[in-house]
């Protein structure tokens, strides 16, 4: 698609519209193709990248600028750039269905691929294929969100595959060092995060070698900082515990 505005008759080429309603109006913004997934992703943080032109339209493809008075009126602002910024983040992409059918089709693989990369089989903790995860998630009928990122899905596909395969996310294993007078106490509040404990080593500390869910990570890291002041520490040994070959049914 090719337009030509009327204020300053630029030929935009390679248009996506992103469109919003408001007030009861229609606006839509001109962007560049690929740009508006990696702006709401966060990939892309320069606006200049994104937009082709930082007015705001009524119609894109006829070249039709909003009036100022309705952008007031909706936004309740005529600052063009923070329209814009509203209408990339809550409005809809405009995509013929064949763009979008190949735009499904690419994240549900991007999706299958986070979800064999970060997980395993918990009996043999082998991965699994991404086509063997790309067929699962047919099997579950997941439905791509394409206003949502493919990480975020991914975590979500992996909740729901748990209820119909053997999946869990790799372990990661640390080394935990724990203060003598505290490591009591703070084994008890550890105990519920920690998957298997492989060894115990009790000095003058408590040392600890154990296999966690990595979404316990930060909320490990941060109780041992916190209740040992600093006096405790945490190690990575390996951040995926997996064992060598593919997962095959």
């Amino acid at each position: 698609m090719s337009i030509f505005t009327p204020t300053n008759q630029i030929r935009l080429t390679n248009v996506a519209v992103v469109r919003m309603k408001k007030g009861g109006k229609r606006f839509e913004i001109a962007c560049y193709k690929n740009k508006v997934m990696s702006w709401r992703t966060g990939a892309e943080k320069d606006l200049d990248e994104v937009l082709q032109t930082s007015s705001v339209f009524v119609n894109v493809s006829k070249g039709q600028v909003a009036k100022k008075e309705d952008l007031c009126k909706a936004f309740g602002t005529d600052d063009q750039t923070e329209i814009c910024k509203q209408i990339l983040a809550k409005g809809e992409l405009q995509v013929s269905d064949r763009e979008r059918q190949t735009q499904i089709e690419s994240m549900f693989r991007d999706i299958a691929t986070i979800v064999s990369e970060k997980c395993v089989n918990p009996d043999t903790k082998r991965p699994y294929t991404v086509s063997l995860i790309e067929k699962a998630m047919k099997d579950i009928h997941y439905s791509v969100k394409v206003n949502r990122s493919t990480k975020q899905q991914a975590l979500e596909v992996i909740r729901q595959l748990k209820e119909t395969m053997e999946i869990q996310r790799a372990h990661m294993r640390l080394r935990l060092v724990l203060p003598a007078k505290e490591s009591k106490r703070l084994k008890e509040k550890l105990k519920p995060m920690l998957e298997v404990v492989e060894s115990e080593d009790f000095d003058e500390e408590l040392e600890m070698v154990c296999l966690v869910d990595p979404g316990y990570y930060r909320e490990i890291d941060e109780l041992i900082r916190c209740d040992t002041k600093g006096r405790g520490s945490l190690e990575v040994l390996s951040l995926m515990d997996v064992e060598e070959g593919e997962e095959k049914l």
